[in-house]
């Protein structure tokens, strides 16, 4: 009997093959025969080398990753791929995303107190109005200009952040700021979002996520913060600013998390989700019949496009998965993309199947780090997803999507679709 040997391990660190899309060949090799692989980390993009990671692409592994805090810390090296500096690492351990059990459930407590599913709920009208209107707008550019207009520009960067700016009670003159923020942060790998790096004395780039880059908008909280305490309204930073548990240090850190993480999750899905139901015109035809339940279609779409690709966790200790012997210190990076087309879990993954049940995808994370704003994104994605199928009865794309250059995100940067 011959044995075959296993192919060698496919590359899916870099971020700039993710401009062209996810490498989900690459994917299924790993699942297929180096489900715990080892990973390097050059340098890329004037970004320094890392000492490498563990990528962990099966579903059940993955699972098994984000329900263990106690054995893959969020803390110990934060949850991004790349090591912060070390004098950054205590400012960045300040934000609920990057601590462990028990200080990362008080924090979630807190902040649950105000991002409640009623709060959310009551912003249904408030979105459904909003992406009429934006839809609305692209229509009548279309008409203006070759009969196609990009719904990313036109109506998903603006829908997203409108609707957080709303709920955080952002006032309408310092929205845009939200936007800067994010495309700072989270395109900081892709030269079109954040433009080139800024760099240190020393000529190495700045972590986006570093004290010195996020001064600015931790000043903003600040002030907003004040101004919620003498005149409060019905939004999430009042009742965090009214909140006596919260150190202010606390408050602007929230800030930071709801601010990006609550922006870019629907600011990444959704066109992710549009561009999935144009290439697929029959389930789209049969959404729009009322054929197949929308929020079953939700479910789908975000499996199929998880907003987040990766998310890092670090070794507490010596400790095995899959197999393979990882050491304290490790980074051991989830791959969502990856767990959600997986064919142990999931019949003919790589087919949409906007009616798939059950569909346990984790394009919202799992364990004590699920997505808090889960409810609102879907809730968000329900409704625009409904006001596209009236206002694009034939959705029809008049060229390639745009692609973030992240290996974190999986955004889109433009979609040009044909208006008929």
């Amino acid at each position: 009997m011959t044995v075959r040997p296993s192919p060698p391990v496919p590359d899916v660190f870099d971020p700039r093959q993710y401009a062209t899309g996810v490498p989900y060949a690459a994917y299924r090799v790993l699942r297929d025969h180096h489900p715990v692989a080892w990973q390097d980390e050059p340098e890329v993009l004037g970004w320094p080398a890392g000492p490498g990671f563990w990528a962990v692409t099966r579903h059940a592994d993955v699972v098994r990753v984000l329900k263990d805090p106690l054995t893959y810390s969020s803390q110990l090296g934060a949850t991004q791929i790349r090591d912060p500096d070390p004098e950054d690492l205590p400012f960045i351990r300040r934000m609920m995303l990057n601590q462990d059990p028990p200080g990362h459930g008080r924090l979630r407590r807190l902040v649950s107190r105000a991002f409640t599913p009623g709060r959310v709920d009551r912003f249904t009208a408030v979105a459904e109005k909003r992406a009429q209107d934006l839809f609305a707008g692209a229509l009548e550019a279309a008409r203006e200009a070759d009969g196609t207009v990009d719904l990313v520009a036109a109506v998903t960067d603006d829908y997203a952040l409108l609707n957080l700016a709303d709920l955080l009670g952002v006032p309408e003159p310092d929205r845009e700021l939200l936007l800067h923020w994010t495309q700072r942060v989270i395109g900081y790998q892709d030269p079109d979002e954040a433009g080139p790096p800024v760099l240190d004395d020393a000529g190495k780039p700045v972590n986006p996520r570093s004290p010195a880059m996020l001064r600015d908008m931790f000043a903003y909280a600040r002030q907003l913060a004040a101004y919620k305490r003498r005149y409060p309204a019905d939004d999430v930073l009042t009742i965090l600013a009214h909140d006596a548990e919260l150190t202010s240090a606390e408050l602007e850190m929230f800030f930071f998390l709801l601010t990006i993480a609550g922006n870019d999750t629907v600011r990444a899905a959704a066109p992710g989700g549009l561009l999935a139901l144009a290439e697929h015109p029959g389930p789209y035809e049969r959404l729009r019949a009322g054929a197949i339940e929308l929020a079953s279609a939700v479910e789908e779409l975000l499996r199929w496009h998880p907003p987040v690709l990766t998310f890092r966790r670090t070794a507490d200790y010596d400790t095995e998965l899959a197999g393979r012997r990882i050491r304290a210190g490790d980074k051991v990076v989830v791959f969502h993309a990856s767990a959600n087309r997986d064919e142990r879990v999931f019949t003919e993954p790589d087919r949409l199947d906007l009616t798939r049940a059950p569909n346990p995808h984790i394009s919202f994370g799992d364990g004590p780090h699920v997505c808090l704003g889960a409810h609102f994104a879907r809730l968000q994605l329900r409704v625009l997803y409904r006001e596209a199928m009236r206002a694009l009865p034939v959705l029809r794309t008049a060229g390639p999507a745009g692609r973030l250059v992240s290996n974190f995100i999986n955004g889109t940067k433009s979609l040009p679709v044909q208006v008929t």
